[in-house]
């Protein structure tokens, strides 16, 4: 597979001359500075392109275009946003970028309760803890019948365990890194800028009312049969981007969770450029999936892979594990040997070695990712190896 690296632009504190020297091949990244449901125009495509072919990479995958919130729920000004999402995507083309990462998720991206969470060895890693996200839900959300949505034993804990803690800090800790943090600093819907974020948010979810699991299908087959000509045109990979965590949360329908949601989609738009990002992690984070299965029966129509995985607590909870997971090496072996010229990026490594005093956005550290491409790079060799 193709080591690729997520890299956030000019002003990322790492720098595609520090990628260039731990054996990244093709860069991940797109144009943050252009608001949602704008057009990235050629000009500002070749700008981009330019900039890292002449630091000695290339742009293999976007990450991402995103999906405004309206093209989602079904707005009246979808068809317009999608015409400007089409004309993007044919700038891409003409530049020669050819994959493209977006994700169809309502409101939220990604969702994790600490971004600190303190490891055994001294490193730290993303966490998500069920009994504060239902703390964050019905305590600080307020949303009405929220605690439906979990059962007894979560609200128990949360009644016992997290409840007595929750002073001012630790609520605005919790709102930072459910609604700002891990949303913000990728074109997200809030801020950090924002100074009533849960208003916000409370707002974004109400543009979802009446939108049900089946509705947000039909809405991802619309779009995708939009765009289906220009990814023809010009050869473009579109691969979604599962859920993350991949469940319903905050009563919002999920779409990508499951076997039958990726075999649903891809039946629904049978096109070979609409394809998959096969985030071992999301999936992982669902203890009704099988990875390793899912790999194998989704090789063919996966386009970019995201290398990491979740180790799912028996309380709900779910944390990182290792590169190392066997898990994640079967994984590896599938893609290597079906798909080997598929891009791939390590994901969601332990802040380590003075990473936490660098302000690196949440999840993307420099020596832990550096260290989980050196683990990756390890299996992929091994797995080579076997094959001669």
């Amino acid at each position: 597979m193709e080591k690729t690296w997520r890299w956030f632009g000019p002003n990322d504190k790492i720098t595609l001359e520090m990628l260039r020297q731990i054996g990244v091949e093709g860069i991940v990244t797109a144009l943050h500075h252009i608001p949602n449901g704008e057009v990235w125009t050629l000009d500002e495509v070749m700008k981009m392109k330019n900039y890292i072919e002449e630091r000695g990479l290339r742009w293999s995958v976007v990450e991402s275009l995103p999906v405004a919130e309206s093209i989602k729920y079904g707005g009246s000004d979808r068809d317009g946003l999608i015409e400007r999402y089409k004309e993007s995507l044919a700038n891409l083309g003409k530049a020669g970028v050819r994959t493209v990462c977006y994700n169809f998720m309502p409101v939220l991206d990604w969702a994790r309760t600490d971004l600190d969470y303190q490891n055994a060895d001294g490193t730290t890693n993303l966490y998500f803890n069920l009994a504060e996200f239902a703390y964050f839900d019905i305590h600080i959300l307020g949303r009405e019948g929220a605690d439906a949505d979990y059962g007894a034993d979560t609200l128990a804990r949360m009644d016992a365990e997290v409840t007595p803690r929750m002073d001012a800090d630790a609520r605005r800790r919790l709102v930072e890194n459910i609604i700002v943090k891990t949303q913000g600093f990728v074109n997200g819907n809030i801020s950090e800028n924002d100074l009533q974020p849960v208003e916000k948010f409370r707002s974004l979810l109400e543009l979802y009312k009446g939108i049900d699991a089946d509705t947000l299908r039909a809405n991802m087959a619309y779009f995708l049969n939009a765009i289906m000509p220009v990814c023809r045109e010009y050869n473009i990979n579109m691969c979604v981007h599962p859920d993350d965590p991949p469940m319903p949360i905050l009563g919002l329908p999920r779409i990508v969770t499951c076997d039958d949601d990726i075999e649903a989609f891809l039946n629904a738009v049978p096109d070979p450029h609409n394809g998959l990002t096969f985030c071992a992690g999301s999936l992982s984070a669902g203890a009704h999936n099988d990875v390793t299965e899912l790999a194998r029966k989704y090789a063919a129509r996966t386009h970019f892979v995201h290398a990491r995985i979740c180790r799912v607590l028996p309380d709900g909870d779910f944390r990182e594990s290792s590169h190392l997971d066997p898990r994640l090496i079967d994984v590896i072996r599938t893609f290597e040997r079906e798909c080997p010229d598929v891009p791939m990026r390590v994901d969601h490594a332990p802040l380590m070695l003075g990473d936490g005093e660098m302000g690196y956005n949440a999840g993307y550290s420099f020596h832990g990712r550096m260290l989980a491409l050196g683990m990756v790079s390890g299996i992929m060799a091994t797995i080579d190896s076997e094959q001669k």
